[in-house]
């Protein structure tokens, strides 16, 4: 299959599973495309948003779409972490010889729902961690490795709100993107009021299956990047750590910590998802530009001065890619 054909093929996959689920779903495309982004690349997603604006819906329907297997975890403030990766139990044989048996949790599923991970505590958010870098869990001296494909897609209410604990740096960090999900405007609301009271409920439909999820991601692995460009997104992230000689004013200014090479990584993957959606199989500045909010905007940490002039990650971000150039000036 030549290099137009398998981009035109992933092109059409990714296209078909949008249109199942903005069948349910009322707006919010730049959220859809970047959980789709997400999912062919195998990089976890945090949906932030006030209650109501459809981020869990989001997911059960994007799991809806995916033949495979779907679990929903509801975090509450007393959530234990055996009530998510399992616990040995003891149990009796015929012959009445008793033994421990692992009782697999709600994380040994394909599609995971972290619902409102900010609810529970540091101790029962931490069950996450080695599950989301390593694919696995361990209990008991055990390593049992979760099958894939493997996604989680955690929503969390804005740090603001009562009741919410913040998720630590190194957790951020494990997801791939970061996506707000904003409110509806006037016409997206109406649209969603007939949708949701009226007779016939909306329902998407099963699309693509977890072999061939695992195939299109290795399709994705394998579109080449330019070294200018991988130099660029080296700079990008570079750029939003205050002693590196590529920070602008601005990072010097409001920024504590920079991003980790995480970022990096994160912006490239999620390009070469770009770059397939355009019909290319190389990626430009312009994908690395599109990717860098969401892969970067939770991974930067602002100093005293940011936090009380109240600016946003957001509004850092724009103004560190206004200042890096998409090739370095040489100097004769």
């Amino acid at each position: 299959m030549s290099v137009e054909e398998q981009a035109a093929e992933f092109n059409q996959t990714y296209s078909k599973v949008k249109q199942e689920i903005k069948k349910v779903i009322v707006g919010h495309d730049n959220v859809i495309e970047e959980t789709l982004v997400c999912l062919f690349t195998a990089g976890h997603a945090l949906l932030e948003g006030v209650p109501g604006l459809g981020k869990t819906l989001l997911v059960r329907t994007l799991s809806q779409v995916l033949d495979v297997e779907f679990s929903r975890i509801q975090f509450t403030p007393d959530l234990m972490p055996a009530d998510i990766i399992g616990t040995n139990i003891v149990v009796e044989d015929e012959a009445g010889g008793k033994s421990f048996q692992f009782q697999k949790g709600p994380i040994f599923g394909n599609i995971i729902l972290a619902d409102e991970i900010n609810r529970a505590t540091p101790k029962t958010q931490s069950a996450l961690l080695e599950a989301m870098q390593e694919r696995s869990v361990s209990v008991a001296r055990v390593i049992h490795k979760l099958s894939e494909p493997f996604l989680v897609l955690a929503t969390q209410n804005p740090i603001e709100m009562e009741g919410t604990y913040p998720l630590p740096e190194a957790q951020l960090d494990r997801f791939f993107f970061k996506l707000n999900v904003e409110s509806p405007n006037l016409d997206e609301l109406s649209e969603i009021v007939d949708r949701t009271t009226s007779a016939e409920e909306p329902r998407a439909r099963k699309t693509i299956e977890g072999k061939e999820i695992l195939r299109l991601r290795r399709l994705v692995r394998g579109v080449p990047v330019a070294s200018v460009v991988k130099d660029y997104i080296g700079r990008l992230v570079l750029a939003t750590h205050p002693s590196s000689e590529y920070a602008p004013e601005v990072t010097k200014k409001y920024i504590r910590y920079g991003a980790s090479p995480r970022a990096a990584q994160a912006i490239i993957l999620a390009s070469k998802v770009y770059a397939l959606t355009a019909g290319r199989y190389n990626i430009s500045f312009a994908d690395a530009r599109r990717a860098m909010l969401p892969a970067m905007r939770h991974r930067i940490i602002l100093n005293f001065e940011g936090e009380a002039e109240g600016i946003s990650q957001d509004e850092i971000l724009k103004e560190v890619m206004e200042k890096v150039a998409e090739t370095l000036q040489v100097k004769v």
